[in-house]
């Protein structure tokens, strides 16, 4: 049995002419325990939606999140006792007290007794290198700790579901990198699952065991991370210009998947090897210095989905749009 089995989440709002919006369209994902599940999409594509309904925030108009077997719909209190959220622009801390007063008060918030809060608190801050940190009011703190101690507080309780929204956003190297270890060690040594949230594509890839992504609120490809990447590598290819192409042909190249590493240079992912003549084609009078196969990354997957108007659509058929 899945830890998260997510079956057909949709979420529906009246706007205020009257039209039906639907932010979540219908949205499936498994994730099991000691897994990352990459959970991706552009802004407005449900994400946050959906990850609130699995949070039991929102309540969705179908389908249901089953965690560790048990309905959030359905028996709410049971299934929430097994899941941590840290959740972007929510409320997580409380800056005028200290990390261990968070971690006391959330504890309380979870039904623990103050005793136990504050010992798994600082059996917590000392994993995160935080100890010292204990008595400081958080905001004092730097982001990449403040971030830290939030997810402190999400795990108090051990929960065997951890949900991150954008846990390394607007943070340094440094503290990207320790929130990084941090959760690779709760999945590998604790066997927590966790559903990431980024727009850090590079974190996604280095992070997550499956990946899902979300367009215009329905998923379109759930699979493992190696999996995606190996579907499209072997038919990237990367391609050297000798100037930069006009608005106009870059819009088109971009409009087919291509990602631009420089004004002169991009990757884009063909059907197969023989599709590299149209490109050629396409890209006169300007001169090439080099076309390559390459190995995929995750953005170019999640460009490749999300980018096209339709997921299977080739990237060098049609004409300008």
């Amino acid at each position: 049995m899945p830890l998260l089995e997510v079956q057909g989440l949709a979420k529906r709002y009246k706007a205020k002419d009257g039209t039906t919006v639907h932010a979540v369209k219908t949205v499936s994902f498994t994730l099991d325990s000691g897994q990352i599940l990459a959970f991706l999409g552009p802004n407005g594509a449900g994400k946050t939606t959906s990850i609130k309904m699995i949070a039991g925030l929102v309540r969705p108009d179908d389908g249901d999140a089953l965690i560790a077997g048990q309905s959030v719909r359905r028996r709410g209190r049971a299934a929430l006792t097994h899941l941590g959220a840290v959740l972007e622009g929510s409320r997580n801390l409380y800056w005028r007290m200290t990390p261990l007063e968070n971690c006391e008060y959330w504890g309380g918030i979870r039904g623990m007794k103050r005793k136990s809060s504050r010992q798994r608190g600082l059996e917590l801050l000392d994993l995160c290198g935080l100890a010292d940190k204990a008595h400081h009011t958080v905001q004092q703190l730097s982001r990449g700790m403040q971030q830290q101690v939030a997810i402190c507080c999400a795990l108090l309780h051990r929960p065997a579901l951890l949900l991150l929204d954008e846990p390394t956003l607007g943070l340094d190297l440094e503290a990207s990198d320790r929130i990084q270890a941090l959760v690779r060690d709760l999945a590998l040594h604790d066997q927590v699952g966790i559903v990431l949230t980024t727009h850090q594509m590079e974190v996604a890839q280095t992070l997550s065991h499956r990946v899902a992504i979300i367009r215009k609120g329905e998923v379109i490809l759930e699979n493992g991370t190696e999996q995606a990447l190996a579907a499209f590598s072997g038919n990237t290819y990367g391609v050297d210009l000798t100037e930069a192409p006009s608005t106009d042909l870059r819009d088109r190249l971009e409009q087919r998947g291509a990602t631009f590493d420089s004004p002169v240079s991009f990757r884009v992912v063909l059907e197969s090897a023989s599709d590299v003549y149209p490109l050629l084609d396409s890209l006169r009078p300007i001169g090439v210095l080099r076309v390559q196969r390459e190995t995929a990354d995750l953005a170019t997957v999640f460009r490749h989905y999300v980018e096209l108007d339709e997921p299977s659509k080739s990237l060098t058929g049609g004409g300008a749009e």
